[in-house]
């Protein structure tokens, strides 16, 4: 029966009229020359074309299975440092490759975490199928010539390859989605070369509920338009030489997992991060490259700041000539009509936010090998004018009949070299160096503080505030990462020298993750400190900011300016202990150590001494006396309520007593910032357990009996002086319970500190002999707050002290933000 039915239908299908048979034939593909006769041809490695009337762009594919590097940027964004997409900057790099399926084309990103490095053919094919790809779009052929294939890209290039509304999202911005009909190519940017497809799209997004961020910095909150930018390039040609990483050197890197790695060895393969760079002549002691590493400035940076920021980036050529380069590093001004997106170019681009913000180096690396194929360099404009803020304030400049000094400018623009200098650094491959301040100013990849000393007449003189030129390490740090050995040379003897020897000069590394947490441990890695020893510089900035604040006035401000503006210039001089307040706290139940390799003979860990950790305390306890957090009477009677449009915001204190300025705000916000790194969970912890280990080191119940000692149960007065004593006091009983009450501490850490608490609370309900009704109703409310923990702890609602205004970053880091952002989280 099935064999009647088929023949059937066979004598049907070829009986019908010849015409019929035809249409039911598949019709030959397109040519491209007809389909594109009415488009415009951009000619290069993936040739594109421009259909104006449609707004279409075709792109031509004639390269199958082959690899190339597919780059996504924001060329132009939002202007908001909170919400993070910046003009310039960087998305994602992938490894991609164009495969058919019949009239179907995908774009495939190739899995380069796990790989196997073999030249059997079966194993690389195992390890290729156990791991997923990524098909990132798909395309249907629209015209064909021989082996080349013509799609419509249009869809591709007006996604939202940079993740603007997912970004937007996760900082509360709203929901926004991309509207195409107010979406198009940006035909200006794009641009065909031999070796680099380069396309533009501009993109609206909408939404209905923007955030306060977004509402800042656009003119409709409800339509957001950026443009964005995508790069197909031809990979760099072989003969770059990997260079195995090394904890100690200070490098970012790439790894992946080798699973044709014999067992004896570690899988997990690590390369650092660098630019591809050789000498003409290995041999020789100083060598020009072959190709030297070439850097270009934004035009959009006006004088004197291009100056100083080519002065700072060309730095980088002390460290190259000291590795025996010749002239292997240049900067100069990017050519005019150059697309700073082209990833031909290195940059250094200067952008402008609506706040202060971060700058950072990015780059766009070979996932490959590791090799920068691009340094890119976002430097923020408002960071400059922070730092002449804070010039201001230190110096009181602007007295009647005088002329303005040009001190203030200077210190900028010598921060403005370091910055730049500290940014082409990360886009070189390396990381902070944070304990570079320990030993000297030894590198530019530290966060340097304006270094303030006084003069002779007791004035701040900042004259040295920041130092020139390349540090020592950054020396250790290019010579280790870019020399070229001449043939012959035991490569890895040669690179441990080049640390050993820097080791035995005191010189170390440490980077974020030991620096940057409230609890780390180390007492060398701070963020903004200075000094060889954290105490003393404490001590010594503790004098020039109170020479400082004694003189703090009309002066600060310029003539003509409104006298409520004295509080912008205040608040970075008021907490210009800040940082180094932090750095010595971390003394406290501090360890130091190093990323030790075994067999290297480097000393691993050390607990700080006990002698220094007290010496420490004491000197952190001293910055919230009430002495040291009082402001002048005469100065806070002239600083009236601020007038219309300029309105309070991150960079004042925030006050209780508005219109009026607070009094007590600034010593709130000093104090909180202070004790809360003493009462750090982590730090609590390693105090009970270093004194457990060896008894001569402060426990916490020595360093929660010392706090207590210097704000409940210090004398104070019933003026002024005795309001800030009892702010201290209630900062100091907050960050009390908040250890007694933390997730995160230790059961240890948590029961001392509540039978603290519950000695505490026995002296308040004792006698106060000669009190004031201000000071009993203090002691009374901290009573009911203690007993209230001893209650239901999970019940205890405190309100949090005021933190200081934004700090960080100065003059201009979460994660690893930047003043230098660090290059490779994804944005750096």
């Amino acid at each position: 029966m099935k064999g009647a039915i088929l023949a059937v239908l066979s004598f049907i299908l070829y009986a019908a009229p010849a015409e019929l048979r035809a249409q039911a034939a598949p019709s030959a593909p397109q040519a491209i020359a007809e389909k594109t006769k009415d488009a415009q041809k951009l000619a290069g490695y993936f040739n594109l074309y421009w259909e104006a009337k449609q707004g279409k762009l075709w792109l031509e594919i004639d390269k199958w299975g082959s690899d190339f590097l597919y780059q996504s940027s924001l060329p132009a964004g939002i202007g908001s440092n909170d919400i993070g997409l910046d003009r310039g900057q960087l998305g994602a790099t992938r490894i991609v490759r164009f495969e058919r399926s019949g009239p179907k084309v995908l774009l495939v990103q190739q899995n380069l975490d796990y790989r196997a490095i073999s030249s059997d053919p079966y194993e690389q094919k195992a390890v290729h199928d156990s791991f997923a790809e990524s098909v990132i779009w798909g395309f249907s052929s629209a015209a064909e010539e021989g082996e080349r294939v013509l799609v419509d890209a249009t869809d591709f290039f007006l996604r939202d390859a940079h993740g603007v509304a997912g970004a937007l999202r996760r900082t509360k911005q709203g929901n926004f989605h991309l509207e195409n009909s107010r979406s198009a190519i940006y035909l200006a940017n794009t641009k065909n070369f031999p070796l680099n497809t380069e396309v533009e799209a501009t993109l609206t997004f909408v939404g209905d509920d923007p955030g306060e961020w977004v509402r800042h910095v656009t003119p409709d909150p409800q339509a957001i338009t950026v443009r964005e930018h995508h790069s197909f390039v031809q990979l760099p040609p072989a003969g770059y030489r990997t260079r195995v990483y090394d904890p100690r050197a200070s490098y970012f890197g790439i790894s992946y997992f080798d699973y044709a790695t014999p067992v004896s060895e570690h899988i997990n393969k690590r390369f650092i991060s660098r630019h591809r760079l050789e000498k003409k002549d290995p041999s020789a002691a100083m060598s020009e490259p072959v190709t030297p590493i070439v850097y270009y400035l934004d035009r959009g940076a006006p004088e004197p700041i291009r100056s100083a920021l080519l002065d700072g980036a060309r730095w980088w050529n002390q460290a190259f000539e000291a590795a025996g380069y010749k002239n292997a590093f240049r900067v100069e001004l990017l050519p005019e009509g150059a697309d700073p997106m082209d990833l031909r170019y290195n940059v250094i681009q200067w952008v402008h936010r609506a706040t202060r913000g971060w700058s950072y180096g990015a780059g766009v690396i070979d996932p490959r090998t590791g090799e920068i194929i691009k340094g890119h360099v976002t430097l923020g404009s408002l960071r400059v004018r922070q730092d002449y803020l804070i010039a201001e304030g230190l110096l009181a400049p602007y007295e009647k009949g005088k002329p303005v000094s040009p001190k203030m400018l200077e210190m900028a623009l010598a921060r403005l070299r370091q910055l730049a200098a500290h940014e082409v650094g990360h886009t070189l491959g390396l990381e902070h160096n944070y304990s570079a301040s320990t030993v000297g100013r030894s590198s530019v990849m530290d966060y340097p503080p304006s270094y303030v000393k006084l003069g002779a007449d007791g004035v701040p003189d900042i004259s040295e505030a920041y130092a020139t030129g390349i540090g020592e390490w950054d020396k250790v740090a290019i010579a280790w990462g870019y020399q070229d050995f001449p043939k012959g040379t035991d490569e890895p003897a040669a690179l441990n020298k080049i640390l050993n020897d820097a080791f035995a000069h005191g010189l170390r590394f440490l980077t974020d993750q030991d620096a940057r947490p409230a609890g780390s441990s180390s007492s060398l890695a701070h963020l903004w400190d200075t000094g060889a020893n954290a105490v003393d510089e404490l001590n010594r900035l503790m004098t020039v900011r109170a020479a400082a604040l004694k003189r703090f006035g009309e002066n600060n401000i310029r003539e003509g300016e409104p006298l409520a503006t004295m509080e912008d210039a205040l608040v970075p001089i008021y907490m210009l202990h800040r940082y180094q307040v932090e750095a010595a706290s971390k003394l406290v139940g501090g360890m130091d150590y190093v990323f030790a390799l075994r067999g290297d003979g480097q000393v691993p860990t050390k607990i700080v001494a006990p002698a220094e950790q007290r010496r420490a305390l004491h000197a952190v306890l001293d910055t919230v006396k009430p002495e040291a957090l009082m402001l002048p009477e005469k100065l806070l009677e002239m600083i009236p309520p601020r007038p219309p449009d300029y309105e309070r915001g991150r960079e004042q204190f925030k006050i209780r007593t508005s219109p009026a300025f607070d009094a007590l705000a600034p010593s709130e916000a000093a104090a909180q910032h202070t004790l809360q790194f003493l009462f750090n969970p982590e730090r609590a912890a390693r105090l009970v357990e270093f004194h457990a280990r060896d008894a001569a080191n402060p426990g916490l119940e020595e360093v929660i009996d010392a706090v207590l000692t210097a704000t409940w149960k210090a004398p104070r007065g019933a003026d002024y002086k005795g309001a800030v004593a009892r702010v201290v006091d209630d900062v100091a009983l907050y960050d009390l319970l908040t250890l007694a009450t933390n997730d995160a501490a230790s059961n240890e850490s948590k029961a001392i500190a509540a039978y603290k608490l519950r000695q505490l609370k026995t002296w308040l309900s004792g006698a106060a002999t000669g009190a004031g009704e201000d000071e009993l109703a203090h002691r009374a409310q901290a009573v009911r707050q203690i007993e209230q923990f001893e209650r239901d702890p999970k019940k205890l609602e405190l309100p949090r002290p005021s933190l200081p205004p934004d700090g960080p970053p100065i003059g201009g880091s979460v994660g690893n933000m930047d003043d230098g952002e660090p290059f490779f989280p994804g944005i750096s």
